[in-house]
């Protein structure tokens, strides 16, 4: 089959990566694409946003399966409009990807399907947590302990120019759940988890994220079901008796308090960087399930991954672009995956292109050794102001 992966992130090498291991993938494309993608797949310069080239595209391609990675076409439609075209999509209708494109609908969800999140507050006062009710790339969260760090949230948020609503400050270890869904069925993933803030120790501002690791020394894998019927399943049949129902990645952003598991979010896409320490460990085939073939289970292997980000010098206040970048091959060949996730060719020299640059995996039989793994080979990575976490999975 033809395969069609829409974006051009850490998070779409990843799955261009996993989906071109598949026996039933007879020819990969991407849109538009990196230079690491370009590896793997026919790169097309049609930007995620561009609905209309990416829908002809699709069609003069004869694709089998679009698989939409960002989540900003997913909220704008872009899967409806593949649809009614007749095109195959993995991602979920504008109607279903408001759990993510609105944090007040998704409240709304949660308290009718009666799934446990923070609750909201009328008014403002610390501690409290600042949210964008938008879009807005990871950073419009703003933990907020202090009446000033509250009073920077504020400003940084009204600055954003979209709604915002103030609610209870959780505490506890952060876990992601993605769950494979259709409709009211789904299937679900080990759990991840991610590292958010830029700085070692949590420290620093929220950021896409700055690593991962799988599988977590405090949810076993086995976990995943259980943690699947109590907040994934009631929202699947919520959504679907609003009348839209949910056909995508639904990725649950979770934490463990000491009253038991709350929702913090949804997303309406696989996540970024979970993806990337979670795709390294399946096995099998995963192109029947993202065409909605939901009766097999994940084969997951008795094995760890663990993901290292390598952002540019400014990160997360601004992007870096045209920095040479070395070491890429050298990494490599230490057995390491490295998805580019902000890079481009310059006269055919790879080069910064992005706030997060480049992804590094280290895959072992145990957390231990996939996190020795994914440092090992990034200190093959050199550019100028490149900027990571030493403490991925440390606690692992």
């Amino acid at each position: 089959m033809r395969v069609l992966v829409v974006g051009s992130g850490g998070r779409e090498h990843a799955l261009a990566w996993s989906l071109s291991r598949s026996a039933s993938v007879d020819e990969m494309h991407a849109a538009p694409g990196n230079p690491g993608i370009a590896a793997l797949a026919y790169c097309h310069p049609v930007r995620a946003e561009d609905h209309a080239a990416l829908v002809s595209l699709a069609l003069e391609l004869r694709t089998d399966l679009v698989v939409i990675g960002p989540e900003a076409p997913l909220v704008a439609g872009l899967a409806d409009e593949l649809r009614h075209r007749g095109v195959a999509v993995f991602g979920p209708s504008a109607a279903a990807a408001r759990i993510e494109g609105s944090k007040s609908f998704a409240k709304e969800v949660l308290e009718a399907a009666g799934v446990p999140t923070a609750g909201t507050f009328p008014v403002a006062r610390p501690p409290c947590v600042v949210k964008v009710d938008g879009l807005a790339a990871g950073k419009g969260v703003w933990v907020c302990r202090t009446q000033a760090e509250l009073d920077a949230g504020l400003r940084a948020a009204q600055a954003l120019g979209q709604p915002f609503h103030v609610e209870e400050l959780l505490e506890g270890p952060e876990l992601s759940l993605f769950a494979l869904a259709a409709a009211e069925s789904a299937v679900a993933f080990p759990p991840a988890r991610d590292y958010k803030r830029i700085g070692d120790g949590d420290t620093g501002p929220n950021t896409g994220g700055m690593g991962s690791f799988s599988p977590l020394p405090d949810v076993a894998d086995d976990d995943a079901q259980e943690i699947l019927e109590t907040v994934h399943l009631p929202v699947l049949r919520e959504l679907a008796g609003r009348g839209a129902p949910f056909h995508g990645l639904l990725y649950a952003g979770l934490m463990r308090t000491e009253d038991g598991l709350r929702v913090i979010e949804f997303n309406c896409r696989f996540g970024d960087p979970e993806t990337q320490s979670l795709l390294p460990r399946l096995d099998g085939d995963l192109v029947p399930l993202l065409a909605g073939d939901l009766s097999q289970k994940l084969d997951v292997a008795e094995r760890a991954a663990v993901t290292v980000v390598l952002a540019g010098a400014g990160y997360p206040e601004r992007s870096d672009k045209g920095t040479p970048i070395d070491g890429v091959a050298e990494a490599e060949a230490t057995g390491a995956l490295v998805l580019h996730a902000g890079t481009a060719l310059h006269d055919g020299r790879l080069v910064t292109n992005g706030g997060r640059i480049l992804n590094v995996v280290g895959v072992g039989a145990t957390v231990v050794e996939a996190r020795s793994a994914a440092y090992d080979a990034a200190a093959h990575i050199d550019f100028a102001g490149m900027q990571f976490r030493t403490d991925i999975a440390a606690r692992g």
